[in-house]
């Protein structure tokens, strides 16, 4: 397994190898800057690519044994307390955060662009079917990734194409049935970083589709805690049921654990109330998984993503231990 090192080390140590690259890299950078819980380790290096031609090239230079995760705009991450060992790529929006109409129907949008500003490009173009990204904290690399969705839409149904790169920093460019869409799944190949993707909409009135954003944006401030420190659905809905629902019935709203809590407003929605840590965020998450199922039965899965590596004495088990 590769060991976290010093990342000012790290970079000394491959520095040649970056001497082509226009993007910026930044050694131990605290997660906690740049997800919306606020809270995490440090990754090793980060790197910020210009422009797709640019994370290719650090792609090919980065030797194979070094590991590479990328984030988005980190609303729907939580990072453990000791750090992200390697390199964390992160697509800035100069480079990869433009929308653009491709076609009568069409918007074509970089991985960083924010789902919010692709909604609002679709209402400027009068394309419809892009409402629900309207209430989706998120950016379109992730909801690329996690097929993400709300009021009954979801990503699979609007993209043609993705455009993406592969570890040794080739381009491919996939289809729709290529992306191996599932309810808040993709199946596409793990190493591959989404860089931009087509979508698909149907003409629409613009008073309609503002309609269907302001309703949109409705629901979110009446049921759901916008205006906190959270990475927004902590678990996927289980089948024939709701994640809050059940986790209502297991006793698990407004439940703290340090600075953690499940959302007294929300209690799909965990919040860091201005202390919580990463460990004490995954542990209450653990805790309701493990409360729920003793309580339903129901195994709820993660809908955000959880990386990085404990702090050493600070696992977190599946389910508490609790299935054993």
């Amino acid at each position: 397994m590769y060991s976290l090192v010093d990342g000012e080390a790290l970079l000394k140590k491959l520095g040649d190898r970056f001497s082509k690259l226009r993007g910026r890299l930044t050694p131990n950078m605290g997660m906690e800057k740049v997800t919306w819980f606020r809270a995490g380790g440090p990754a090793e290096v980060m790197f910020q690519p210009a422009d797709e031609e640019d994370l290719a090239e650090f792609l090919k230079a980065v030797p194979a044994e070094y590991p590479i995760l990328t984030v988005g705009i980190g609303s729907n991450l939580l990072v453990r307390d000791g750090g992200i060992p390697g390199f964390v790529v992160r697509l800035s929006a100069k480079g990869f955060g433009e929308v653009e109409r491709a076609g009568d129907v069409q918007l074509r949008a970089g991985a960083a662009t924010p789902d919010k500003r692709v909604a609002a490009a679709a209402l400027e173009a009068g394309i419809a079917g892009f409402h629900f990204y309207h209430g989706i904290p998120g950016g379109i690399g992730g909801a690329l990734r996690m097929n993400a969705g709300a009021n009954g839409v979801e990503t699979r149904e609007r993209v043609v194409e993705v455009r993406a790169l592969d570890r040794k920093g080739e381009l491919h460019v996939l289809s729709n049935a290529d992306m191996g869409y599932a309810y808040r799944h993709s199946g596409a190949a793990s190493d591959l970083i989404f860089t931009s993707a087509l979508f698909e909409g149907t003409p629409g009135d613009r008073a309609e589709i503002q309609a269907a954003m302001d309703a949109v944006q409705h629901h979110r401030e009446t049921v759901q805690p916008i205006r906190e420190k959270t990475g927004g659905s902590t678990f996927k809905n289980p089948e024939g049921s709701s994640a809050w629902k059940e986790i209502d019935k297991a006793g698990g709203r407004g439940l703290m654990i340090g600075g953690a809590q499940m959302s007294p407003m929300h209690c799909n929605f965990m919040i860091n109330t201005g202390t919580a840590s990463g460990h004490d965020l995954e542990t209450l998450g653990e805790t309701i998984r493990a409360n729920v199922l003793k309580n339903s039965g129901i195994r709820l899965h993660w809908e955000i993503k959880r990386l990085g590596r404990f702090r050493t004495g600070q696992d977190v088990q599946e389910f508490m231990g609790q299935l054993l």
